[in-house]
């Protein structure tokens, strides 16, 4: 495969193909960029088919620049929203850029990065500089984004200061003179901004590569913290494999080809063996990924144990019932917050609904269930991955 279909695979809009061409032609290494507005903690798989495409082109020689949005973060980025994001404050936004660098670095080549913050160049704008930056686009080019036309046709409040966002990023590309910008389809506006901003600075223009947004667990909604149907980074070996473990069959061709890399055709050939032996190479090569072959080696195991032999997994969290409590008895959805294995009791009680959580294997779905210190250990089983001990 040559070095332009490697670029192009996966992907679902390049513009500026010709552009792009010719300087690949040239031989110089090409400045790709990616930025990332830390909003959130962590990152998540939909952010992986970015960085694989990043990757991609640092395999191919070329430079990778990385944009640590931390002063774009502080606006919010518009795109694919329906109201206005919360504002993060400045120690926010320095916390979890510290963790995006921890994670990006499991996929990126760390050598081959340049990292740079916007803030940089944003800090010691003037009133008069952000005033001549804003004449570069008129309201009417605004609407004609499809998030900001639909808010404004539904008389959904659309700040002045989300009509900047594009620019900014934009100004980016300026700043760090960007030959190729990579987001995904719903960063397309903004990314021919930066064309636009580059054309009318007398620079070459960037070409634009939108990458699909990766669907969520659900098989439904694009991947997202917010719709709680996303693998993170961060997550742990076993919950990264169990999740992957949890896909739909459709979901999980398409995980190959954005997540693996496949190509249409290999993912073809793959569809005839069967569906659960492929779902488990995917969740072990993936696990493998972000820890590490022995990892993913284990965790394929541990799930057949448990889940092909009805076995319990050997490495279940164990808790005693006074480290829990310190009276004798605890309701049942009390008892499992007290674990802390759950973000919050909203989601034990959705488990506690939906008949996915067992003690002793027998099935549970009284909140207020009283469970009584005893002679004996119980075994807790909520969902299909979380498993947990209770010691006298």
């Amino acid at each position: 495969m040559n070095a332009l279909n490697i670029i192009k695979q996966g992907t679902d809009t390049l513009i500026g193909e010709e552009d792009l061409k010719s300087k690949m032609a040239s031989n110089k290494p090409l400045r790709v960029k990616l930025g990332v507005d830390p909003t959130r903690p962590d990152l998540t798989f939909g952010h992986l088919v970015v960085f694989n495409k990043l990757r991609q082109f640092q395999e191919l020689g070329h430079q990778a620049v990385l944009i640590i949005g931390d002063y774009t973060a502080m606006i919010g980025d518009p795109s694919g929203r329906s109201a206005t994001r919360p504002v993060l404050s400045t120690e926010e936004v320095q916390i979890n850029a510290k963790t995006y660098l921890d994670q990006v670095f499991k996929v990126l080549d760390k050598d081959k990065t340049e990292v740079r913050y916007n803030s940089e160049w944003f800090k010691d704008m003037t009133f008069a500089d952000s005033l001549n930056l804003a004449r570069k686009m008129t309201v009417a080019r605004m609407l004609e984004r499809d998030d900001f036309s639909k808010r404004y046709q539904h008389n959904t409040p659309i700040s002045i200061v989300e009509f900047l966002y594009p620019l900014v990023q934009g100004y980016d590309s300026i700043m760090v003179q960007a030959d190729v910008e990579l987001g995904g389809t719903d960063q397309l506006f903004n990314l021919l901004v930066g064309r636009i901003l580059q054309k009318d600075a007398g620079m070459s223009e960037q070409a634009v590569i939108c990458m699909p947004l990766l669907v969520g667990l659900d098989g439904v909604q694009k991947m997202s913290k917010s719709y709680d149907n996303y693998i993170s980074f961060n997550d742990t070996a076993k919950d990264m494999f169990g999740k992957i473990m949890s896909i739909s069959d459709d979901t999980m061709w398409v995980y190959y080809e954005l997540l693996l890399l496949k190509t249409p055709h290999e993912v073809e050939q793959l569809k005839d063996a069967h569906p659960m032996a492929m779902k488990k190479a995917l969740a072990q090569a993936l696990v493998s990924r972000f820890y590490s072959p022995e990892q993913g080696a284990h965790e394929l195991a541990q799930f057949e144990s448990v889940f092909s032999k009805g076995n319990l997994p050997e490495d279940m969290p164990e808790f005693s019932f006074a480290s829990l409590s310190p009276e004798l008895t605890m309701n049942l959805i009390d008892l499992i917050a007290a674990t802390q294995l759950f973000p919050s009791k909203k989601e034990i009680r959705r488990l506690l609904e939906q008949g996915s959580v067992k003690v002793d294997n027998e099935k549970a779905t009284d909140p207020f269930m009283p469970i009584e210190v005893t002679q004996d250990a119980h075994i807790f089983q909520i969902g299909k991955r979380v498993y947990f001990k209770l010691l006298p």
